[in-house]
């Protein structure tokens, strides 16, 4: 692939005060990427401000307005561009000088690409965030984590990734083939495991760049806005919907087999909250999931290409 431009586009919703702490790093990294490299938020009806500051503060900076739907926000932005790959941050993300190379050498290097991650650290650089995710089913539930047994020896080796949320770059056509992210999981959560395992289904991968970096405050947005306890809930509802979406075959009759196990253990042990939370996302998933008519689970190899993907990614 022949990359002559790129550009970086951060998702904001009520995040002034993250503007004004992660904008100076990624407008000196998009200035040392190695093409053209603009810087554009994505404003997703914020009502701190967000849109006025950036035209004050930050005029060098675009600015387009989308409705509210999560990281699906950035699928019509990405319809409306011209770049082959465009780098898709949270806006509580920093970005190192020489982050945006290494990312876009990905897509010259591997044919097969649909995204790269970096190397990202707490703000502090104390903290490792991922973004080498692993996949696991535990009790019937899906899980992507980075921070696995054993990561402290690899994560500065490259690596294929199962997913990457707060900071990725993309092949923008293989992106918006494959149906973007998918709204069904707004307001967020999950999203980016959805993204990946899509991609891989598709016969594209997700490679980990460890020569790049940044940095995130996780729960930047989600802590402020929803609060931890929805934030979980949300969790749950969205992993309920990951499997019922993508799985097929025995994962999705262990899945059922634990869901009332896990009913009845955390009642047992007097855990009624995550009871109630679990209830909860059970009915939430099932409506949501409702409207949808087009899934194509367990069609042609899929349970092949599903149990790949959960090798390749085990710890």
């Amino acid at each position: 692939m022949t990359i002559d431009r790129t550009q970086i586009l951060v998702l904001n919703y009520n995040g002034r005060h993250w503007l004004d702490a992660c904008l100076p790093s990624i407008l000196e990294a998009a200035g040392r990427a190695p093409v053209p490299c603009a810087v554009t938020v994505v404003d997703n009806g914020s009502t701190d401000g967000s849109c006025q500051h950036l035209a004050q503060r930050w005029p060098a900076v675009g600015l387009v307005r989308e409705p509210n739907l999560g990281l699906a926000s950035f699928n019509q932005v990405l319809a409306r561009l011209e770049e082959p790959v465009v780098l898709l941050l949270n806006n509580d993300i920093q970005l190192h000088p020489d982050a945006v190379g290494p990312l876009l050498k990905v897509f010259q290097d591997h044919e097969d690409a649909l995204f790269s991650a970096p190397l990202c650290w707490s703000f502090d650089g104390r903290t490792y965030e991922g973004m080498r995710t692993r996949v696991r089913l535990r009790y019937g539930l899906v899980q992507g984590m980075c921070r696995v047994p054993g990561f402290e020896e690899v994560l500065n080796r490259r690596d294929l990734t199962a997913a990457a949320g707060p900071v990725l770059a993309v092949d923008r056509r293989r992106f918006l083939a494959l149906g973007g992210y998918d709204p069904i999981y707004f307001p967020g959560r999950i999203e980016d495991l959805d993204l990946g395992f899509r991609g891989w289904m598709a016969g594209y991968r997700g490679y980990y760049v460890p020569e790049a970096v940044a940095y995130h405050h996780g729960f930047g947005t989600f802590a402020s806005e929803l609060g931890l306890a929805r934030a979980q809930r949300l969790a749950l509802r969205n992993t309920l919907l990951f499997m019922w979406k993508n799985t097929a075959g025995t994962r999705l009759l262990r899945h059922w087999l634990w869901v009332p196990i896990r009913l009845s253990w955390a009642l047992l042990r007097g855990r009624p909250e995550f009871a109630l939370g679990l209830a909860w996302a059970l009915g939430r998933a099932h409506r949501v999931l409702a409207a949808r008519r087009e899934l194509a689970v367990g069609k042609g190899n899929w349970i092949q290409r599903q149990e790949a993907f959960y090798r390749q990614f085990a710890w």
